[in-house]
């Protein structure tokens, strides 16, 4: 993650596919992150400020170490820009000799956290947390690599570091030396921009490399005195921690650095993995397996007194756009390393510090990516949010702070957006009504007050609460509504309440009704009507239950009658659900009655006559009804009452059932659907 930012320019060149390994190419590919670590390595050094060996050691143990163990096939791990501020805050409070003891333990915990599988946690972070994170680190790095770049000194925290910019150019302009070691810099971050677009084979040497070898020849001239590495013996600068710097975990700032380092670098090689993967179609890597071998080399770098190690985008992108395919490539780039120090160990100290503050300043605009901003705002202005407050706290106090800021943050957002409530409050003659609908959540309580109390002072009689519709209730919220409920009860209000899944139906006066299986019922002062026939079905309350009167009533017989003998309500469900009065009704009389003759009449003839032969005939022999549903049009009302099934054969008879509680006649634009369950015939489906 420490070169996050690299990541696009690798998109372009994805392997086409698994492809047997070739030794060349995984030989040639290890040289091309070699040419990319090496200035990284020593630039990343200097910047936390350590000896540039330590530098290189760590790279060593990312590339021998971590490269050797299965987790990430094209992954490569070293020192990484990312948490080059964090080891120079540690190493300027601490001492370089406390950093060996927090690298290590942070090494033994990622292993703890790989061996219990949670190398996937690290996955659920916020993005909007992530580049605010990456950003929180790339913007200090270009203003404290800015001092090293004219041959100066950053003067502390970032803020200081920004705000002495001024100062810097004026410095640089009443010194020569300082000039032309800025001068430097700036072609640095030129080509760092730049190289890549140029064409042919010098386009494919690392832009680093190219501006190393620019700084080296500069500073061979005369005259020019600009400073450069201070190198010594590679095995000497090994500061293995003794128990003094043990003795140290008892600090709780020590302890507070290994947490700090453990989930930064964690999280940045985890993510990192997730972009390689991205950029290639081989093997996908395995987090838990990955975090393992991390803290394996972190282990080993911190008995070395060396920087931590993280996996690093750039080198990765590197490794996969050479074409490797094997965990050899990255293995061997670290040998390289370790070959070049030993033997060349005088061609370091020829490389101008300016060069490496560019190659930094580059690494630190693509960390802190500004192009991500306005697409951020563009996209989620509520990300945006988190995205800036992240990199402002990390840029003003620093990165765990942070980071724990933002994931607060994130938190919060997501909770607000998850209690997404809709409530609704209008008047309905002498009914005040709400209704609910999304995630009731303490978060959106005072909305859910407002309108109690809206619906409380319309001064109407009776009060109806819908919660019908929400997801999700939590206990502040149906606290509030029961609360509510009771205390309007307790003002001799009527109040329905329709709760949402398993609660209670609750009227005042007569009776309560249950809801169950997420359906509330609809339960009315002295309203001794079933329901619908559903409520047997779902577990509902019987309509012949102690709590509620049976449906045969002095003032309404039941539904159950000799030519009706299956019906335990007076209504069909179909007709109450799509507000349709009732096959025998005073709106609608039966199919067989003296204002209605039966659907065998003179001026519509019964499907078995002269003009019209019977449904069911030689040629039509599939048909057994009377009419077929699409004889008739959908606007006409069917001639089979609901009482007799549609493929009956038996001729309609005039029923003697008493008659339904009238129902609303339907207005003049209502439409009538009909639903046929019955097989389509072979020979009319094949027309």
């Amino acid at each position: 993650m420490a070169e996050t930012a690299e990541a696009p320019a690798a998109k372009a060149g994805p392997t086409a596919g698994p492809a047997k390994p070739d030794l060349a190419t995984e030989i040639t590919a290890s040289l091309v992150v070699f040419l990319v670590a090496l200035p990284l390595c020593i630039g990343v050094a200097v910047a936390s400020g350590v000896p540039a060996e330590l530098g290189i050691i760590s790279g060593v143990i990312g590339g021998l170490v971590v490269g050797a163990i299965r987790g990430s096939t094209l992954q490569v791990s070293g020192p990484a820009a990312g948490l080059a501020a964090l080891v120079a805050e540690t190493v300027a409070e601490h001492g370089v000799a406390m950093l060996g003891v927090i690298v290590l333990c942070s090494g033994i915990l990622q292993i703890v956290l790989g061996a219990v599988r949670l190398g996937r946690m690290f996955q659920a972070i916020s993005l909007a947390v992530v580049q605010g994170m990456l950003a929180g680190i790339g913007l200090p790095l270009m203003f404290s690599q800015a001092y090293p770049a004219a041959d100066g000194t950053a003067p502390g925290t970032p803020i200081e570091n920004i705000a002495g910019i001024p100062g810097l150019f004026a410095d640089i302009l009443t010194d020569r030396q300082a000039m032309l070691a800025a001068l430097l810099g700036v072609v640095t971050v030129v080509l760092s921009f730049m190289w890549k677009k140029v064409p042919g084979p010098a386009g494919k040497i690392p832009a680093a490399l190219v501006a190393v070898g620019i700084g080296i020849a500069v500073a061979a001239l005369p005259g020019v005195d600009v400073k450069t590495l201070q190198v010594g013996d590679l095995l000497a600068s090994v500061q293995v921690p003794g128990g003094e710097q043990f003795a140290g975990l008892a600090d709780a700032a020590i302890i507070t650095s290994v947490l700090t380092f453990t989930v930064i670098a964690s999280a940045e090689s985890l993510f990192t993995a997730a972009a390689v993967d991205r950029m290639h179609s081989g093997p996908r890597t395995r987090y838990n397996t990955e975090l393992v071998a991390q803290g394996v080399g972190n282990t080993v770098a911190g008995i070395l007194g060396a920087l931590p190690i993280t996996a690093v985008v750039a080198r990765s992108s590197a490794n996969v756009q050479a074409g490797a395919k094997t965990r050899l490539s990255r293995t061997l780039h670290g040998l390289w390393l370790l070959a070049f120090a030993l033997l060349l160990p005088q061609v370091l100290a020829l490389i101008p510090i300016s060069v490496l503050a560019g190659v930094l300043v580059h690494s630190g605009w693509k960390l802190f990516a500004p192009a991500e901003f306005p697409k951020m705002w563009r996209q989620d202005r509520g990300e945006f949010a988190v995205m800036t407050l992240t990199t402002l706290v990390i840029v003003a106090t620093a990165l765990l702070e942070g980071v724990l800021i933002g994931l607060a943050a994130g938190i919060v957002l997501a909770a607000l957006r998850m209690s997404q409530t809709v409530v609704r409050q209008h008047i309905e003659e002498d009914t005040a009504k709400v209704v609910m609908a999304g995630n009731a959540t303490f978060l959106r309580l005072p909305k859910v007050i407002e309108a109690l109390e809206a619906a409380a002072a319309s001064g109407k009689p009776r009060i109806r609460l819908d919660l019908t519709g929400v997801t999700h209730l939590d206990h502040a919220c149906r606290n509030q509504v029961e609360e509510f409920t009771a205390q309007q009860r307790g003002l001799g209000l009527r109040v329905e309440l329709l709760m949402p899944g398993p609660g209670k139906a609750a009227v005042s006066g007569d009776r309560d009704e249950t809801a169950t299986s997420g359906v509330a019922a609809r339960a009315v002062v002295g309203d001794t009507t079933p329901t619908q026939a559903w409520d047997t079905l779902l577990d509902r309350p019987s309509a012949t239950t102690p709590d509620r009167p049976s449906a045969a009533t002095p003032d309404r017989p039941s539904a159950a009658t000799p030519d009706r003998p299956w019906a335990t309500a007076p209504d069909q469900p179909w007709d109450t659900l799509l507000d349709r009065p009732s096959a025998t009704t005073p709106d609608r009389p039966s199919a067989a009655t003296p204002d209605r003759p039966s659907a065998a009449t003179p001026d519509r003839p019964s499907a078995a006559t002269p003009d019209r032969p019977s449904a069911a005939t030689p040629d039509r022999p599939w048909d057994t009804t009377p009419d077929q549903p699409w004889d008739t049009p959908l606007d006409q009302p069917s001639d089979n009452p609901p009482d007799r099934h549609p493929w009956s054969t038996t001729p309609t008879e005039p029923t003697t059932s008493a008659p339904a509680q009238p129902t609303e006649s339907p207005g003049p634009g209502a439409e009538w659907f009909y639903l046929d369950t019955r097989p389509m015939p072979d020979d009319y489906a094949r027309r």
